[in-house]
């Protein structure tokens, strides 16, 4: 796929393993530039930081990757997370010096045309509610806004809530972890539960002897489901670290974001969940991912 802009054509392909030092350089200034200008501060710490997710994800086989180059020369690259039903974007990234001249918008119809070969019920983003051009092409692209989603961030409170004890999970608990995604949500998100499984990062909460809630970590890259509130607060306290810049917790849970800022977590910035295809409102307490 190609279009020109200006006198130089950009080509769409497939990322690649050697992809990741240009992609990751452009991913960590795509975002600081963008935050820096908005006041807000930057999704990765350094330049490593982003080279290290992007050369992650460029790798995982469950993630598809597009790139963009001009002259033969990368200026941005975009991602489809493809481990579940429901189809995740990002991050979506375009070099500071080649943005507004459409690069963006064909990157995301390169990963939407992935999605609709592929099948998938749905895709979904969060997108920073601060960035309004983005939320114009994705509305443009035919992604509905669904709600805002709160980025929280503080010190790990690293607690134990009485009654609701929580464990790490073990392959034996996925089909009830999976089960009260279903009930949640109406999928399952069983290819990044198992990946959580794998890396040590998944957790339960138990009440009564069952499990009430799990979660992938308590992070920007990874989600919880849970039937409470309660539950919820009982994987969030437990946490010995926030992955990334902190978690998201939709703004509608106002008792769960009111328990969050009492413990001291502060509001970093509001993101905005927007989704083509299939969407269940959904039916009990959850913490979504960046991707959705």
């Amino acid at each position: 796929m190609s279009t020109a802009t200006g006198t130089a054509e950009v080509t769409i392909r497939t990322g690649r393993r050697d992809d990741a030092d240009a992609c990751g350089r452009i991913c960590y200034q795509a975002f600081a530039t963008l935050a820096e200008r908005h006041g807000f501060p930057p999704d990765f710490p350094s330049p490593e930081v982003a080279t290290g997710v992007v050369g992650a994800l460029l790798v995982h086989p469950g993630f598809h990757a597009v790139v963009a180059e001009q002259d033969g020369r990368i200026v941005g690259s975009n991602f489809l997370d493809e481990r579940g039903p429901i189809a995740g974007v990002g991050p979506i990234t375009v070099d500071a010096a080649c943005q507004d001249a459409g690069i963006g918008r064909r990157l995301m119809l390169a990963v939407l045309e992935r999605a609709r070969e592929r099948d998938f019920a749905g895709v979904r983003l969060l997108q920073a509610a601060y960035h309004n051009r983005s939320l114009g092409l994705y509305s443009t692209l035919g992604f509905q806004v669904r709600e805002p989603v709160l980025n929280l961030d503080g010190a790990p409170l690293g607690e134990r809530l009485p009654g609701y004890p929580v464990r790490a999970a073990t392959d034996a608990d996925s089909d009830a972890c999976n089960r009260l995604c279903e009930a949640v949500h109406g999928h399952d998100r069983a290819g990044e539960l198992t990946d959580a499984l794998a890396q040590d990062t998944a957790r339960v909460v138990e009440r009564h002897g069952r499990i009430s809630g799990y979660t992938t970590g308590i992070g920007f890259f990874s989600h919880a489901v849970a039937e409470t509130n309660d539950d919820l607060q009982a994987l969030i306290a437990d946490a010995a670290e926030f992955t990334g810049p902190g978690f998201l917790v939709p703004a509608r849970n106002s008792a769960l974001v009111g328990w969050c800022l009492r413990h001291g977590f502060r509001l970093r910035m509001v993101t905005t969940l927007m989704t083509i295809g299939l969407y269940n409102e959904p039916q009990g307490a959850y913490l979504p991912s960046i991707l959705y």
